[in-house]
């Protein structure tokens, strides 16, 4: 059973719930046994762009995925990552740490930008 780290703009579409299919496949995850993460990228990603009555939901959340933290190995491979693939594909540095943290741990990444993870290391959910 591989953890799943879910990027950002997944989140935000939950949040949104008006995505049917991301809702269908959340739903499931969240009643299986497959632990779902994130990054502390994405909890600061989604609460700088949320409105204060947001912010409950936005808790609920966070509340229930496991926050992955980011340390000097994933600072180090995020970098790499950065130096490899931010000229040649535009990589941020938001990315390239919730890139860093999915290969540093084993995790599968569900994004919907895939094009902003062109590590070959990456495993997708």
């Amino acid at each position: 059973m591989t953890s799943v780290l879910v990027d950002s703009d997944v989140l935000i579409e939950v949040l949104r719930a008006r995505n049917a299919v991301i809702l269908s496949r959340w739903q499931q995850l969240s009643l299986g046994d497959t632990p779902v993460m994130c990054s502390p990228v994405s909890i600061a990603e989604i609460r700088h762009g949320a409105r204060d009555a947001e912010a409950g939901v936005i808790s609920a959340l966070f509340e229930a995925l496991i926050c992955v933290p980011i340390d000097a190995e994933i600072g180090t491979r995020a970098g790499n990552f950065l130096r490899r693939y931010r000229k040649s594909h535009s990589v941020e540095l938001g990315d390239a740490l919730i890139a860093a943290t999915a290969v540093a741990h084993g995790l599968a990444l569900w994004t919907q930008n895939r094009k902003h993870y062109p590590m070959k290391e990456i495993a997708f959910y």
